[in-house]
């Protein structure tokens, strides 16, 4: 299959690019670079053995779309485009709102244009809110708390709308928990290229020495030991989701949720003594109020994907940690900020 990959230069896009390929598919990739580097394709490029087209451009820009559309042709598209900081969300609302729900508008109309039937959606498990009870499966109320998890809601309807609207679309909704890890080869991982709004580039920045300590954000919560619980997956095994995502796409019509996790959770405080086991180092920590947005606990139930998509998770804890730590200290700077591989 043809399939474009918006943001596919980030940190999961990359890593489904490998995947695609991997599994015989054609990828082109639509990125403004806002969060990464044309550096991650060339590292793409080369651990696959592969052409990867790109095209350098906003998803909000319906004649750059037309562009691409015009010039892959592709026969579906897996949609990464996004800004994703839970706290970020709630001092730049308007920005969220205008590059992850009209950025989706705009995709949709130039699908439409293109007569391209199939889309996978990066999609979050922050849609749910507070839990009404754990773990989370698909038919789980949805009140998302943070303005990030009302755009993606507002995304999510949007595409149950277009397949209602068009009987011989497809739109799979991947519920994303917490991705954490970096591929087996550590030459492709999470680099932020501002400050880490998330726990384990975080962590893996303090370890090399480029942060002083990691913040804590809350240890009121009720939790075992007061930190917030999340559901990390492999960033390997979510791309593997994407393939699989695809494939049911292709046989299937209408629009579909499915969480993407492990059922599995771990505090705050689990995942620094696991990223200390990983590194031998010792991870600094400091405490602050709890973040706007934030909640004490997720934990998913994945069966759908299992029972639907033919997919699990097959990564554990020590995976995560061992596979983050071989890609920060192999690149201490990040992709092209002096790293020595480069």
């Amino acid at each position: 299959m043809r399939v474009l990959v918006t943001g596919g230069a980030g940190y999961i896009g990359s890593h489904t690019l490998l995947e695609l390929m991997a599994q015989g598919h054609e990828v082109c990739v639509l990125d403004n670079y806002s969060n990464a580097t044309p550096e991650v394709l060339t590292r793409v490029r080369a651990l696959s053995n592969g052409a990867v087209m790109d095209f350098t451009g906003d998803v909000r820009d319906p004649e750059k779309l037309d562009e691409v559309m015009q010039g892959f042709a592709p026969d579906a598209v897996i949609h990464f485009a996004g800004l994703k900081a839970v706290g970020e969300s709630t001092e730049k609302p308007l920005l969220y709102y205008d590059v992850n729900v009209a950025g989706t508008l705009a995709l949709l109309n130039a699908m439409d244009r293109a007569g391209v039937k199939k889309l996978i959606f990066s999609s979050s498990a922050t849609v749910y809110g507070d839990p009404v009870y754990l773990p989370y499966d698909e038919a789980h109320p949805t009140n998302p708390t943070s303005v990030y998890g009302q755009t993606k809601l507002m995304a999510e309807n949007m595409l149950t709308a277009w397949t209602s609207a068009q009987p011989d679309t497809s739109a799979v909704l991947l519920r994303y928990f917490n991705p954490v890890g970096a591929h087996a080869s550590s030459r492709i991982g999470e680099d932020p290229k501002d400050i880490p709004n998330n726990l384990m580039p975080f962590i893996a920045q303090v370890a090399v020495g480029k942060r002083e300590a990691l913040t804590v954000f809350g240890d009121d919560y009720d939790t075992p030991d007061g930190t917030g619980l999340r559901d990390y997956i492999h960033v390997v095994d979510l791309a593997r989701a994407h393939v699989a995502a695809l494939d049911y796409a292709d046989q299937n019509t209408g629009a579909r949720p499915f969480n993407v996790g492990t059922g599995d959770s771990y505090s705050v405080r689990d995942m620094v003594a696991a990223f200390e086991r990983a590194s031998g180092k010792t991870i600094p920590t400091k405490l602050a109020g709890r973040r706007a947005g934030d909640i004490a606990a997720m934990q998913a139930d994945a069966s759908r994907a299992k029972a639907e998509l033919g997919w699990e998770a097959t990564h554990a804890l020590d995976d995560m940690t061992a596979s983050t730590w071989a890609w920060q200290s192999a690149n201490p700077h990040g992709y092209d900020r002096g790293d020595p591989k480069k």
